[in-house]
This record gives C-alpha cells, structure tokens and sequence, in this order.
C-alpha cells in the first residue's frame, strides 16, 4: 500500500482484495455417496467403497465336499457346490450394516435373511448370516498375496447357520470428518436438506426443479443435532451468486443448541429486487468444530416483479431515494 499514489490507491485496494478472495480455501460438500455401501473410520471420517461394490472373491474350501464361499462385496455371501448349489448366507442392506472394527480388523460387514433351510431354530428364525471382517492390506497368515484382495480364512458357527469371513482389501484412503446425526429439514423431525451430516440431492448444487417460486419470502430450516455435540455448532453465514438482486437474511440462530427433541429454527428470509431468468443461488455455510462443515445450497427465482421508485428533492434536481420491488 505504502507504493500507491492517491490516484491509483483505490486500484490497489481492489487488486489486494481480489488476491484475498483467491486464496480463501474452497470446502467441498459433503454429499450422501452414491451407493449405500460406506462407512466411517474411528475419526467418523467417510470411507467410500462404492467402487468395490459387487467385486468377487472366492474362497475354496477342501474335504468331502468340495465348494466355494464366495463374498460379492456389500452384496451377499454365498456357498457354491456342484452337490448343494448355492445357499445364501446373507445379504448387504444398507450402510448400517457396514461397521467400524477393532485391531487388527479395520471394518466389519454383516449379511442377514439368508437361507433358512435347516436353520429354522436359529435367532428370530432369520435365517443364515455372515460376518465379513476387514482387513486393509494383506493377510495376517499369509495365504494369499493378491494386490487386489483375497479371502484370508473362514469358519462357521452355529451349525453352519453363520459365517464369518476374513477379508484383506486394499482400503481407499478416509475422506471428509462427517458430522454425523446432524439434519436440516423443512419441518421439526425431517431431513430433506441435510441428512446424518450428508447433504442431500437437490441441495448439493443448484436444482432449478428444487427453487422456491418468486412470491415466497421466506422459508424456515430446523437444524438438529446430537444433544452431546451440538455446541460444537458455529453460527451460519451465506454467499448469494449472483452477488446483487437478491436481499438475504439469516435470523433465528441465536447460540441456543439444537438437538433432536429440540431443533433450532433458522428462517431465511429473502426478497427479489432483480428479476432474472436463472433462480438465484444462495450456498449456506454451518462452520462445526473439528469437522467438515456442513454446506447446502438453495435457489431462489425471481420472476417479473413490479418496482415503486421513491425521489429526493436536491438542490434544483430530483435523486433515486430508493426502489421498493414486489412480486
């Protein structure tokens, strides 16, 4: 700055602030993966297996019988025999079922409502399950040294109504720190924006089939969140793009915590002063200590509206006060 002449100074402070902004750090939203098979490391950091999804490995058991216990990855465990054919051990349903583990197993998978057949008496008459515990890397016996994964051991329990299976793969590397039990919904007890610290689809980027129409002024968020993190919440801000036309204002989040009995209300309250043909975006921004941020974004449009101009007398001419548009 002490390099500026008057006449270029305002120049300088323009380029200066135009240098800032370029290095202010870009977040990426967080949003639900596109397959339910992922899970969370110890540091509640998503792991995304997505890309493994139906991969196959196989398992060739020796003895009278010869067979093969075959996993498909997040899909189901299955016994293949040419006497016995296949017998279901289990199928993958939903994230839920995909586990943080304990050393030495990274993470643990649990297959259900397999075949019942000679397993009638087992727990809730569920039929057969598996567990398929998670090695990354290679196995600890070392029976097997394929880059690509391999089945290191079996065994069953239970009269052969249960599995469990150990699985060496290569482990993607940890992504985003997750926020986990934290919503965003349009009512009390919904999660339409924000679900389990995912952002949800129509909220991760713009969606024209998800903006608000022209005359609504304003919408009402509930944020909640688990009563024991919830004071980890920073307060929200938001960027609009374009930068003018719209008018927004964030009021309600006060400091009170959110929790899943008592959410917190923010409204966001906007109004059009430029009408466009593209909805306006308006991406809000929720800091949370020590984790990723949660970040969604909302459209606005703004149709034809219709504008009250206001003058001010000045000396021997008139002056624009201000310009009142509404819809």
């Amino acid at each position: 700055m002490a390099s500026c002449t008057t006449h270029t100074i305002q120049l300088c402070v323009i380029v200066l602030l135009a240098v800032t902004y370029m290095h202010v750090p870009a977040t990426a939203i967080i949003v639900v993966p596109s397959s339910n098979c992922y899970t969370f490391d110890n540091e509640s950091r998503l792991v995304d297996f997505t890309h493994l999804v139906g991969k196959v490995f196989e398992y060739k058991e020796q003895g009278s019988l010869p067979s093969d216990l075959v996993v498909e990855f997040c899909k189901d465990v299955q016994k293949r025999s040419q006497e016995g054919g296949y017998l279901e051990f289990g199928r993958f349903v939903s994230f839920r079922s995909f586990l943080t583990g304990s050393d030495p197993i990274d993470y643990i998978q649990k297959m259900h409502n397999g075949d019942l057949v000679h397993c009638e008496t087992t727990f809730k008459k569920m039929g057969r399950t598996a567990q398929v515990n998670i090695i990354c890397g290679h196995c600890s016996n070392k029976v097997c040294k394929d880059e690509q994964g391999c089945i290191c051991s079996i065994s069953y329990h239970e009269r052969m109504c249960r599995v469990i299976v150990e699985l060496a793969i290569p482990c993607v590397k940890s992504g985003p720190r997750v926020f986990k039990g934290f919503t965003v919904g349009f009512h009390p007890r919904s999660s339409e924006i924000v679900y389990n610290g995912f952002t949800q689809f129509g909220f991760e980027q713009p969606h024209h089939g998800f903006s608000f129409q022209t005359e609504q002024i304003h919408v009402s968020l509930y944020l909640s969140a688990k009563s024991s993190l919830s004071g980890l919440i920073g307060k929200p801000t938001f960027k609009v793009n374009p930068v003018k036309g719209l008018g927004v204002t964030l009021v309600g989040f006060n400091g009170a915590m959110p929790s899943t009995l008592s959410p917190t209300v923010l409204n966001v309250n906007w109004r059009c002063e430029i009408a466009r043909t593209n909805p306006y975006e308006v991406n809000i921004f929720i800091p949370v200590e020590g984790y990723d941020p949660i970040e969604f974004t909302l459209t606005k449009k703004c149709g034809s509206l219709s504008c009250q101009a206001y003058f001010v007398a000045e000396g021997s001419s008139t002056k624009l006060a201000r310009s009142i548009c509404t819809v």
